[in-house]
């Protein structure tokens, strides 16, 4: 009899352990659709009423400074336009433009929600609503302010570097940062902490992010400024949200479960 215990006794712990991962994967996943539902939704409110009229204004200007363009070209005889480019479909303004923007401000809160989720149980799950703000703090320090202080936000009509060079420049930027941000909280030897120092002024001290040859933007100087604090103040209120209803519903599935 003790020979099958000893036999029937480790399978069964396996089982309940199994399943209290499944259940933490759930839990997880669940709170990641609901962060992501209401910071996406939040984030999209903020927007129209404070980054949208930015944009709105400076496409004006750009729709100006390409005709303008364009103008040019039809006077210049020596050298006449071969065609015109086909424009790329965009949605109209108003309901159409909203509805998109929505579907991927959730969407993309779904997927930062998961990753904090996954961040978050490396340190052992969150406990408190107010970890989650902190979670989602950090979060906004990888994805958007360390990002933004070599390539700021910028409305349509601005002189830009090349578009696949700033993408690897980016990603190198939030994976340093997040990777020294893991180490300053979390490592315990003060070299590592050191690496992560390291770590996060690489990006901006080492490799630079790329330029374009000449700054130039047709919008004013003043809506470009706008349109970065519009910017800067959205992202934060959506970061800290998702990461404290991330939190608060998570620490809920550990009380039910606990």
């Amino acid at each position: 009899m003790l020979p099958m215990m000893d036999v029937i006794l480790p399978v069964f712990r396996a089982i309940e352990m199994r399943a209290q991962q499944l259940s933490h994967f759930k839990a997880i996943v669940i709170s990641a659709l609901w962060s992501g539902l209401c910071a996406g939704l939040l984030l999209t409110a903020v927007q129209q009423m404070q980054v949208i009229p930015i944009l709105l204004q400076a496409e004006v200007y750009e729709e100006q400074a390409a005709a303008a363009i364009t103008q040019t070209q039809l006077a210049d005889t020596t050298n006449p336009p071969h065609g015109h480019a086909a424009e790329a479909w965009q949605p109209q303004n108003g309901w159409e433009r909203t509805a998109y923007t929505s579907v991927a401000n959730i969407s993309l809160a779904v997927g930062f929600a998961l990753l904090i989720g996954a961040a978050s149980n490396l340190r052992g799950g969150i406990t408190h609503w107010r970890y989650g703000v902190l979670w989602g703090l950090a979060g906004y320090m990888v994805f958007f302010v360390a990002p933004s202080l070599g390539l700021p936000p910028e409305v349509p009509g601005t002189a830009a570097a090349n578009l696949n060079e700033r993408q690897l420049w980016w990603l190198m930027t939030a994976a340093d940062t997040a990777a020294g941000l893991w180490l300053l909280v979390f490592a315990k030897t003060k070299l590592n902490k050191f690496l992560g120092f390291v770590l996060l002024l690489s990006p901006h001290w080492l490799i630079h992010a790329p330029q374009p040859e000449a700054h130039a933007s047709a919008a004013a100087t003043e809506l470009a400024h706008a349109f970065i604090i519009a910017t800067t103040w959205a992202n934060a209120v959506f970061w800290l949200v998702l990461g404290g209803i991330m939190g608060l519903t998570l620490s809920k599935f550990e009380r039910v479960n606990s």
